[in-house]
C-alpha cells in the first residue's frame, strides 16, 4: 500500500507539529499557508491565502487522501472568525472540487468554545453546544460546513492549547496572577504536541479502517480549577509575590472529557498540566 497523503490547510503551530509526526511515519504531507518557508522540512509547501477565493498556483495535482483544516483567525472579531473558519473552509472545499479531488476524510479543528456550560459541569461530545458568543457560534457554523461537505468528516474540538510559544499563563503567574478560588473556575487544556498527536491518531485510525465518530474533544486527562494550576506553577517557579490588583476571574467553567478519544485508543503524552508545564519549564532550563 502506498503512503497516504494529507493536505494541512492553515499549517501553523499545531499543523506543523502534526506534519512532523506524520512525516516520521512516511506520510506525504502538503502544507498550505502564506509563508511556506516556515514549514517543517519535508513538507511540500503550498503558498496560498485561505481568506481569498483564488486557488493557490501550486495546488497538488495528485489525489489527496486526507484534508486537515486547522486555520487560525488573524483578526479576533466576528468578521475575522467568519473569514478564517467558515469562508476559509469553503474556499478549500471549492479548490478540492475544482481539481476533482475527494479525500477519504476531513478533520476540522474546532474549539471547546462551542460549549457555554459555566457551573463546572462535565462536558462530552453529546453535551449541548449552544454558544452565544461569536467565536463559538461561528465555530459551530464552520463545523456544519465540514459535516455537510460531502466528505466524511470529524470535528475535533480542542481545549486551551499550551506549549512552547504558548506561555500566557506562565507569564501571568510570574507577575503574581490572582484567580478566584471559590467557586472553583474549571479550565481545560491540551499540550500542543498532544493536540497534533490526537489529529495524527485519528488520521491513522481512519487509514487502517477504524470507524470514526463525527466529533471528538481534544483535552488532557485532568481538567482542573485554575486556582490549583496557578498555585502549582507558583510553587514550581518559586513565585512568592502577589500582584496588587484584584483577583482576576474569567467567565465559563466546565470540565471536558476525553473519554471518546481514549476509547478509540488515544492516550495523551501529557496527562495533566503538571507533566505538560514541567516539560516546558525543563526545556527552558
Amino acid at each position: 500500500m502506498s503512503s497516504p497523503s494529507v493536505l494541512i490547510a492553515g499549517c501553523g503551530d499545531v499543523g506543523s507539529r502534526l506534519a512532523t509526526q506524520l512525516l516520521a511515519e512516511q506520510w506525504q504531507v502538503y502544507g498550505l499557508r502564506r509563508t511556506v518557508s516556515r514549514l517543517p522540512q519535508g513538507v511540500v509547501g503550498i503558498a496560498g491565502d485561505l481568506f481569498g477565493e483564488q486557488c493557490p498556483a501550486h495546488w497538488p495535482q495528485a489525489p489527496l487522501d486526507y484534508l486537515v483544516y486547522c486555520a487560525a483567525a488573524t483578526e479576533h472579531d466576528e468578521a475575522g472568525y467568519r473569514a478564517a473558519y467558515v469562508e476559509g473552509l469553503q474556499h478549500v472545499l471549492g479548490w478540492l472540487k475544482q481539481h476533482g479531488q475527494q479525500p477519504k476524510r476531513l478533520l476540522f479543528v474546532s474549539s471547546s468554545s462551542v460549549y457555554e456550560q459555566k457551573a463546572g459541569e462535565w462536558v462530552d461530545e453529546a453535551s449541548v453546544a449552544a454558544a452565544t458568543a461569536y467565536s463559538g457560534r461561528l465555530m459551530l457554523e464552520a463545523e456544519q460546513v465540514a459535516l455537510k461537505s460531502g466528505i466524511p468528516a470529524s470535528v475535533v474540538r480542542l481545549t486551551g492549547i499550551y506549549g512552547p510559544g504558548r506561555e500566557w499563563l506562565l507569564t501571568q503567574v510570574r507577575r503574581g496572577y490572582r484567580v478566584a478560588i471559590d467557586p472553583p473556575l474549571y479550565g481545560n487544556r491540551i499540550h500542543a504536541d498532544d493536540a497534533a498527536g490526537l489529529l495524527a491518531f485519528l488520521l491513522k485510525a481512519d487509514w487502517r479502517g477504524d470507524v470514526l465518530e463525527d466529533c471528538y474533544i481534544g483535552v488532557d486527562d485532568a481538567p482542573a480549577p485554575l486556582a490549583e494550576v496557578v498555585d502549582w506553577l507558583r510553587e514550581y517557579l518559586g513565585v512568592t509575590e502577589w500582584a496588587d490588583d484584584a483577583s482576576v476571574r474569567r467567565t465559563g467553567s466546565k470540565r471536558c472529557s476525553n473519554a471518546r478519544a481514549r476509547a478509540l485508543g488515544w492516550v495523551p503524552r501529557y496527562g495533566s498540566y503538571r507533566e505538560g508545564y514541567a516539560a516546558i519549564l525543563a526545556e527552558q532550563g
